[in-house]
């Protein structure tokens, strides 16, 4: 009988050290999980009958940005280049939501003529519009010229959004308190920008880098941002802020990368891609706060990550420099005047 409990002794997991480390393992994941996944935002309030003009709402961080926005009541106008995409995103919506209001109009970034034609259809159906998300933009895109002769990055993710947003200042304004929320990204802590050539024309065919144009993009959004903010929107009811996502998977960016097409690099990857980057719905969660917190009703010209203020990189911050950028902005889109 001695013998028979000492190998019971023996054979009881819980008297050797692993379950001490898996458990070690698993609470150090969670919490990374927990800490990489950021904060969710705090607002529960409903934008009932708010239209809502939005780019890049198909997919990603756009798509749950849209359910969220329709559970609030809010009315969606969906800008975006892929109709049959959209409509079947809708529909999956629509099982999901019943209720929800959304609509789609085409409108491709990389032509500033399609850009106007959508907002003279906006104009035709909407008095005013309530909110503005500039969230679509692509990434690792090899160099490639727009129709009017911008680089592709410079176009989809930042002059494409700077014409569309003063377009539409004028039916902002007429809403009690518009909102502009631009969607950067942690890339513009490693951008800069040439003050004489801010646009960054200049050195397109040497070097370039798909990395380094999508972050100079993301940097031209926080400046312009600043800029609209103090010069423009300053004593209107609109205001203007940007924020960053965060590192997000899940939204088809990185599958354009060139590493990451090699197959043993997304085993190698996809691990660490899952415990150290978020998931579309934890991306979303501070465009839905910039969108819905009644709080932040007179905050205006702020970078934010994970539903807090923080401060974006020191060249996002030249006041000069911004000023210089909306200038030579205006001549790239053909824009005499910024005005409500």
């Amino acid at each position: 009988m001695d013998q028979i409990k000492e190998e019971l002794t023996k054979g009881d997991p819980l008297s050797t050290w692993w379950p001490y480390i898996v458990a070690a393992v698993v609470g150090v994941v969670v919490t990374v999980r927990s800490i990489m996944g950021g904060q969710r935002c705090p607002s529960e309030n409903k934008i009932d009958g708010l239209v809502v003009v939005m780019t890049g709402g198909t997919g990603g961080i756009g798509w749950e940005v849209c359910k969220e926005v329709c559970s609030r009541s809010g009315h969606i106008i969906l800008a975006c280049r892929n109709m049959e995409k959209a409509e079947k995103m809708i529909r999956t919506l629509k099982k999901l939501q019943p209720n929800a209001v959304i609509e789609p109009i085409y409108m491709d970034l990389k032509s500033f003529d399609c850009v106007r034609r959508f907002v003279k259809t906006i104009e035709s159906k909407f008095s005013q519009i309530d909110i503005l998300i500039n969230n679509a933009g692509l990434m690792f895109h090899p160099f490639e010229k727009t129709v009017d002769g911008y680089e592709m990055h410079l176009q989809c993710n930042y002059l494409g959004h700077f014409l569309l947003t003063i377009l539409l200042l004028p039916l902002l304004h007429k809403s009690r308190q518009g909102r502009i929320i631009n969607v950067s990204a942690h890339a513009h802590t490693t951008a800069k920008m040439d003050y004489e050539d801010p646009l960054n024309i200049g050195p397109w065919a040497t070097p370039y880098h798909p990395r380094d144009a999508f972050a100079h993009a993301k940097l031209a959004c926080i400046l312009v941002t600043r800029h609209l903010a103090t010069r423009v929107c300053h004593k209107t009811n609109v205001t203007v802020n940007s924020l960053t996502p965060g590192l997000v998977r899940g939204t088809g960016h990185l599958d354009s990368s060139p590493i990451m097409k090699a197959l043993c690099a997304k085993v190698i990857t996809y691990p660490w891609m899952w415990l150290f980057m978020k998931t579309p719905s934890q991306g979303a969660q501070t465009i839905i706060y910039l969108a819905t917190e009644p709080k932040l009703k007179e905050v205006s010209g702020k970078f934010f990550n994970d539903c807090e203020i923080v401060e974006s990189s020191e060249v996002s911050r030249d006041d000069k420099l911004a000023e210089k950028l909306v200038k030579e902005s205006m001549s790239a889109v053909k824009i005499e005047k910024l005005m409500l």
